[in-house]
Formats: structure tokens, sequence, C-alpha cells
């Protein structure tokens, strides 16, 4: 028997299956370990990637440094809808702690605020993040915000997404923010202070959990890039428009983590 994870899953355990029954019911997915894919479906379907876009927003914010510096938050940004801090116009917080929110608490606000603070505005940071895709060989994937709204032509494919994933797990302050479980930030004032809670359910449940990324839209439905590390061994998937991600995530690592003990 092997207990699976989540959040609305925590002590229920089911019997392991093998075979084409434990491949995750996702309209797109990929699953690789060390690098080799295992096992994948409409891979390179371009679809709505809900918060996930928020990695590629993450690796632009890391590039353009000086985290350490104030960024002032305006009102578009504290305007933003769907998830969010409850940031005000006027609110002043590090470059850093708001890159935390985007990344541990999927904030809209925050990420906003990052676009806005990198570029000038979002629609240029949007541009920005189309060029880096580009140059990454993202050719499956268009942004048209910075945070993951439904809009139209607003898609990446699963295999897009792992190769984003990847290179954003190899930058060390993204690694890290990933992997925890909560934090607090404040204002740099200290007059409001948030409380993150990272909305990835396998952090702090599935043993080796690393991250990376967690999203819902309603065109996109439940999606999820996760990685786990064991025995020097690390596996990543994501899932798209996945119902049952949770299972299907844990079900996807206890199996890839199976394959790679198989004797070669």
């Amino acid at each position: 028997m092997r207990c699976l994870v989540g959040a609305l899953l925590a002590g229920l355990c089911l019997q392991t299956q093998a075979g084409p029954d434990f491949l995750p019911q996702a309209q797109a997915y990929l699953v690789e370990a060390d690098g080799r894919i295992l096992w994948e479906r409409n891979a390179d379907r371009p679809l709505p990637p809900a918060s996930l876009t928020k990695l590629m927003t993450a690796l632009l914010v890391q590039e353009r440094g000086a985290l350490d510096r104030e960024v002032t938050v305006d009102r578009a940004a504290a305007m933003e809808t769907g998830s969010r801090l409850g940031l005000a116009p006027g609110d002043r917080l590090k470059a850093a702690d708001l890159m935390a929110a985007a990344l541990i608490q999927s904030a809209n606000d925050a990420c906003h605020a990052l676009a806005d603070w990198v570029a000038g505005d979002e629609a240029r940071f949007v541009a920005l993040m189309n060029a880096r895709a580009r140059q990454l060989g993202l050719a499956s994937t268009r942004f048209t915000n910075a945070c993951g709204h439904d809009q139209p032509g607003h898609r990446a494919s699963a295999r897009d997404l792992a190769a984003l994933a990847t290179l954003a797990l190899a930058v060390p302050e993204i690694a890290r923010l990933v992997a925890l479980p909560e934090l607090a930030i404040a204002t740099t004032n200290g007059r409001r202070t948030f409380r993150l809670t990272n909305k990835n359910a396998l952090i702090g449940r599935y043993p080796g959990a690393q991250g990376v990324k967690s999203g819902y839209t309603q065109q996109a439905g439940k999606c999820l890039i996760a990685a786990a590390q064991r025995d020097g061994h690390r596996v990543l998937l994501v899932l798209l428009n996945a119902p049952n991600r949770w299972w299907d995530a844990s079900d996807s690592l206890d199996r890839a983590f199976a394959e790679l003990r198989q004797p070669t």
C-alpha cells in the first residue's frame, strides 16, 4: 500500500497500479527522469498554462537582478484579479519578497508589480517574456500577460514548460523559494505583513518534493509542474488540465522512481 498526497488527500491510501491505468488523466502531460522522457501525451500541444506562466516571470526578474531594491505597487498591480496578496497602491516591498509571493502563493498583484518594475509596464514585460521564450527555443509558447490569466493566444506546451522549469530550478533563489512550505514577508516600512503559503500541495507531503509551480484558471483547468529528488535521481512532471493533479502527480512520481530502480 502507498499513501498518496495532496491537500485534500491526506490519510488516503490506494493500491499501487501498474500499466496504462496509472498514467495521468490530463489533457497533456510529460514525465521525465534524470532528463530522460518516460511518458508523454500531447506534450507539444499549446494549451493555457495558468500560473505556470510565473516561472518565466520569475526568471526574468532574477535576471534583472538587484532584488534587494524597493518596488512601489501601482494601481494597476493592486487591481489584479484572481490569486492575490491584497496589495494596495503605494505599498513598498523588496523585489525579492514580491518574487516570493508570486512563486509561493501565486499572487497576481505581486507578479504584476514585478513586471512593471522590470519593464515599466506589463505590455513591455510580456514582450521580454516572448523574446526570452524564442531565445530558449520554446516554439509552442506565447505569452500575453505576466501572471497566467486566460487570454486568447496565451499558450505553452508541456514540453516547453518542462524545459522552462529545468532552467528555473537551476537558479538557486528560485529553487529555494518554490520548495518552501511557507514564508513571512512585509512591506519595507513594516506596517503590513503577509504570510505566504505554498499552493503546491506536494511540498512537505510528498517525500523528496522540490517544487515547482501549480496553477488554475477556468480555461486551463488544474495545472502543475512538480519536481522531486530521491537517491540522487530527479523526476520532473508537467500536467496540463489535470482534474486529479495531486493524485496523478504522486502516482507518476512514484512510478518514475520505481522505473529508476529497475536494473538496466
